[in-house]
C-alpha cells in the first residue's frame, strides 16, 4: 500500500517538543512540507529566536540560526544579504515579534528585505510562563494581567498585519489561522506565496497564523479552538492585507 502521510524530509525524526495540543506543530509541519515541495532544504536557513518557537531547533532540519530575542529579521537580513541565493524565512511568535522585536521586523519590511517572516501569534507570551503579550486580548488573563486585559491599563491588542500593511515596501501581508482544515490549507496556499515571492526576488512577505496555547490559557485543547473562533478571530480578523503581483 503507497504511503500518502509521511513526516517531511526536511522534518527531523523525532517526537514533539510542543505542549499537548499546541498549534506550532501544525506550523512547523506547514513550513516544512513547503521546503520539501520547494526542493529547497539545502539552501534554507531557518532563523529563529527565543521562545516555543526556538523549540524549532528540535525540528526543522535546515542550516539554521538561533538570534536574541526579537532579532530575527535582523539576523535574517544579514544572512539574505550576504548569502542572497539562499531561502531565509523567520519564525516568530507574538511576545518576540510584536513586543521585544517589533523594531525589527518593522525595519525590515520597510526596507523590503527579500526574506519570509512567518509569525505564529497565540496572544499570549508561552515558553516564559504567560504573561501579557502585546496580542492579548481585551479581557484575556495572563500572568501579568491576572483580572484579564485591560486597555486603560495596559493598552490595545497590537495588530501587525494591519500595522505592516501600511508601508509601502511588503508585498505580502496575511493573516490565517490553523484552527479547522480548511484553515490551515488556506495558511499553507498563502505560506507557499510567501516561499514563492522569495524565490522569485519580490520582496518581503509576512504571514500571521493564528494558533492556540493550551497551557498558558489554561484550557484543554479543544476549548482553545473555540476560544480561537469565539474570541481570537473577532479581534484579529483573517486575510490577505496586502499582495503586490
Amino acid at each position: 500500500m503507497e504511503k500518502v502521510y509521511t513526516r517531511p524530509k526536511s522534518m527531523n525524526p523525532r517526537a514533539t517538543g510542543y505542549c499537548p495540543g499546541c498549534l506550532h506543530g501544525v506550523a512547523t509541519r506547514l513550513i516544512c512540507e513547503l521546503i520539501d515541495e520547494f526542493g529547497i532544504q539545502d539552501q534554507t536557513t531557518s532563523v529563529l529566536p527565543i521562545g516555543c518557537s526556538s523549540m524549532g531547533v528540535f525540528h526543522f532540519d535546515t542550516d539554521m540560526i538561533v538570534s536574541l530575542h526579537g532579532r530575527a529579521p535582523a539576523v535574517a537580513t544579514g544572512v539574505k544579504r550576504c548569502s542572497p541565493k539562499r531561502f531565509v524565512y523567520t519564525y516568530q511568535g507574538d511576545g518576540d515579534l510584536a513586543a521585544i522585536g517589533l523594531s525589527e521586523i518593522m525595519h525590515a519590511a520597510n526596507r523590503g528585505e527579500n526574506i519570509t517572516a512567518i509569525f505564529v501569534n497565540n496572544s499570549i507570551y508561552g515558553m516564559t510562563g504567560g504573561q501579557m503579550a502585546p496580542t492579548t486580548l481585551i479581557g484575556q488573563k495572563a500572568t501579568t494581567a491576572q483580572d484579564g486585559r485591560d486597555p486603560k491599563r495596559e493598552g490595545y491588542p497590537m495588530k501587525m498585519c494591519e500595522i505592516l500593511a501600511q508601508l509601502e515596501a511588503p508585498v505580502l501581508v496575511a493573516r490565517c489561522a490553523l484552527d479547522t482544515p480548511a484553515h490551515i490549507n488556506e495558511a499553507k496556499k498563502v505560506l507557499r506565496q510567501g516561499f514563492q515571492n522569495q524565490l522569485d526576488q519580490k520582496g518581503f512577505s509576512f504571514i500571521e497564523l493564528l494558533s492556540n496555547c493550551p497551557t498558558n490559557w489554561g484550557m484543554s485543547a479543544e476549548k482553545t479552538i473555540a476560544w480561537m473562533q469565539e474570541h481570537t478571530m473577532k479581534t484579529f480578523p483573517l486575510g490577505v492585507f496586502k499582495a503586490k503581483e
